[in-house]
Protein backbone atom coordinates (compact mmCIF):
# COMPACT_ATOMS: atom_id res chain seq x y z
CA UNK A 1 0.00 0.00 0.00
CA UNK A 2 1.43 3.36 -1.10
CA UNK A 3 0.20 6.84 -0.18
CA UNK A 4 0.67 9.58 -2.77
CA UNK A 5 0.45 13.31 -2.01
CA UNK A 6 -0.36 15.46 -5.03
CA UNK A 7 0.19 19.22 -4.95
CA UNK A 8 -1.24 21.91 -7.23
CA UNK A 9 0.95 24.87 -6.21
CA UNK A 10 -0.24 28.46 -6.14
CA UNK A 11 0.81 31.63 -4.36
CA UNK A 12 -2.82 32.33 -3.37
CA UNK A 13 -4.37 28.85 -3.27
CA UNK A 14 -2.41 25.60 -3.09
CA UNK A 15 -4.38 22.42 -3.60
CA UNK A 16 -3.45 19.09 -2.05
CA UNK A 17 -4.79 15.60 -2.56
CA UNK A 18 -3.95 12.26 -1.02
CA UNK A 19 -4.72 8.86 -2.49
CA UNK A 20 -3.75 5.34 -1.53
CA UNK A 21 -2.58 2.85 -4.14
CA UNK A 22 -3.69 -0.59 -3.06
CA UNK A 23 -3.00 -3.39 -5.55
CA UNK A 24 -4.61 -2.14 -8.77
CA UNK A 25 -6.95 0.37 -7.14
CA UNK A 26 -6.68 3.96 -6.03
CA UNK A 27 -8.55 5.04 -2.92
CA UNK A 28 -9.30 8.58 -1.83
CA UNK A 29 -7.82 9.65 1.52
CA UNK A 30 -8.11 13.44 1.82
CA UNK A 31 -7.92 16.70 -0.12
CA UNK A 32 -8.24 20.41 0.39
CA UNK A 33 -6.76 23.82 -0.18
CA UNK A 34 -4.25 26.01 1.59
CA UNK A 35 -5.59 29.55 1.34
CA UNK A 36 -3.22 32.51 1.53
CA UNK A 37 -5.41 34.97 -0.40
CA UNK A 38 -5.90 37.45 2.42
CA UNK A 39 -2.24 37.63 3.43
CA UNK A 40 -0.47 40.56 1.80
CA UNK A 41 3.07 39.72 2.94
CA UNK A 42 4.39 37.29 0.31
CA UNK A 43 7.09 35.64 2.47
CA UNK A 44 4.39 34.89 5.06
CA UNK A 45 2.33 33.17 2.34
CA UNK A 46 5.31 30.94 1.54
CA UNK A 47 5.77 30.12 5.21
CA UNK A 48 2.11 29.08 5.48
CA UNK A 49 2.39 26.86 2.39
CA UNK A 50 5.55 25.25 3.78
CA UNK A 51 4.09 24.76 7.28
CA UNK A 52 0.72 23.43 6.12
CA UNK A 53 2.26 20.94 3.71
CA UNK A 54 4.62 19.84 6.49
CA UNK A 55 1.59 19.21 8.73
CA UNK A 56 -0.12 17.19 5.99
CA UNK A 57 3.04 15.11 5.48
CA UNK A 58 3.38 14.46 9.23
CA UNK A 59 -0.29 13.48 9.55
CA UNK A 60 -0.64 11.19 6.51
CA UNK A 61 2.98 10.03 6.01
CA UNK A 62 2.90 9.81 2.20
CA UNK A 63 5.38 7.61 0.36
CA UNK A 64 5.44 9.77 -2.78
CA UNK A 65 5.16 13.50 -3.51
CA UNK A 66 3.91 14.58 -6.94
CA UNK A 67 3.69 18.23 -7.99
CA UNK A 68 2.69 20.11 -11.10
CA UNK A 69 5.53 21.59 -13.13
CA UNK A 70 5.63 25.32 -13.80
CA UNK A 71 3.81 26.51 -16.90
CA UNK A 72 4.18 29.83 -18.67
CA UNK A 73 2.10 32.32 -16.73
CA UNK A 74 0.54 35.41 -18.28
CA UNK A 75 3.16 37.66 -16.75
CA UNK A 76 6.62 37.32 -15.25
CA UNK A 77 5.55 38.35 -11.74
CA UNK A 78 2.91 35.61 -11.63
CA UNK A 79 5.40 33.02 -12.88
CA UNK A 80 7.94 34.02 -10.23
CA UNK A 81 5.37 33.87 -7.43
CA UNK A 82 4.17 30.47 -8.63
CA UNK A 83 7.78 29.28 -8.67
CA UNK A 84 8.29 30.45 -5.10
CA UNK A 85 5.10 28.72 -3.91
CA UNK A 86 6.16 25.55 -5.70
CA UNK A 87 9.58 25.74 -4.06
CA UNK A 88 8.04 26.11 -0.58
CA UNK A 89 6.06 22.91 -1.20
CA UNK A 90 9.09 21.05 -2.57
CA UNK A 91 11.35 22.08 0.32
CA UNK A 92 8.72 20.82 2.75
CA UNK A 93 8.69 17.44 0.99
CA UNK A 94 12.49 17.23 0.78
CA UNK A 95 12.78 18.05 4.49
CA UNK A 96 10.58 15.01 5.13
CA UNK A 97 12.80 12.82 2.92
CA UNK A 98 10.27 12.46 0.11
CA UNK A 99 11.32 12.05 -3.51
CA UNK A 100 9.82 14.68 -5.80
CA UNK A 101 7.95 13.66 -8.96
CA UNK A 102 6.92 16.38 -11.41
CA UNK A 103 4.26 16.33 -14.11
CA UNK A 104 3.19 18.95 -16.64
CA UNK A 105 -0.40 20.15 -16.62
CA UNK A 106 -0.99 18.70 -20.09
CA UNK A 107 0.41 15.31 -19.00
CA UNK A 108 -1.93 15.29 -15.98
CA UNK A 109 -4.94 16.19 -18.13
CA UNK A 110 -4.05 13.59 -20.76
CA UNK A 111 -3.49 10.87 -18.15
CA UNK A 112 -6.64 11.56 -16.12
CA UNK A 113 -9.14 12.92 -18.66
CA UNK A 114 -7.67 11.66 -21.94
CA UNK A 115 -7.38 15.17 -23.40
CA UNK A 116 -4.20 17.20 -22.88
CA UNK A 117 -6.10 20.47 -23.17
CA UNK A 118 -8.98 19.50 -20.86
CA UNK A 119 -10.73 22.26 -18.95
CA UNK A 120 -10.65 22.47 -15.13
CA UNK A 121 -14.30 21.33 -14.95
CA UNK A 122 -13.48 18.19 -16.97
CA UNK A 123 -10.64 17.37 -14.56
CA UNK A 124 -12.95 17.99 -11.60
CA UNK A 125 -15.68 15.74 -13.08
CA UNK A 126 -13.25 12.93 -13.87
CA UNK A 127 -11.59 13.01 -10.43
CA UNK A 128 -15.05 13.01 -8.80
CA UNK A 129 -16.03 9.88 -10.77
CA UNK A 130 -12.71 8.01 -10.53
CA UNK A 131 -12.42 8.38 -6.77
CA UNK A 132 -16.18 8.01 -6.13
CA UNK A 133 -16.15 11.15 -4.00
CA UNK A 134 -19.20 12.10 -1.92
CA UNK A 135 -19.04 15.70 -3.21
CA UNK A 136 -17.17 17.74 -5.77
CA UNK A 137 -13.70 18.84 -4.66
CA UNK A 138 -12.64 22.46 -5.09
CA UNK A 139 -10.82 23.04 -8.40
CA UNK A 140 -7.35 23.25 -6.85
CA UNK A 141 -7.94 20.14 -4.73
CA UNK A 142 -9.25 18.29 -7.81
CA UNK A 143 -6.11 19.29 -9.72
CA UNK A 144 -3.93 18.02 -6.85
CA UNK A 145 -5.83 14.71 -6.79
CA UNK A 146 -5.39 14.49 -10.57
CA UNK A 147 -1.63 14.94 -10.10
CA UNK A 148 -1.60 12.11 -7.53
CA UNK A 149 -3.67 9.90 -9.87
CA UNK A 150 -1.25 10.67 -12.72
CA UNK A 151 1.67 9.60 -10.56
CA UNK A 152 -0.08 6.36 -9.61
CA UNK A 153 -0.80 5.56 -13.26
CA UNK A 154 2.65 6.44 -14.60
CA UNK A 155 4.90 5.29 -11.77
CA UNK A 156 2.88 2.27 -10.64
CA UNK A 157 1.14 1.51 -13.96
CA UNK A 158 -2.37 1.54 -12.47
Amino acid sequence: MTIILGIDPGSRITGYGLIKKSKNKIIYIDSGCIFTLKIKDFPTRLKIIYNDISKIIKKFKPDNFAIEQIFMAKNADSALKLGHARSAAIVSAVNHNLTIFEYSASKVKMTVVGIGSAKKKQVQDTVFMLLKLPSYPKEDAADALAIAITHSRIFYKI
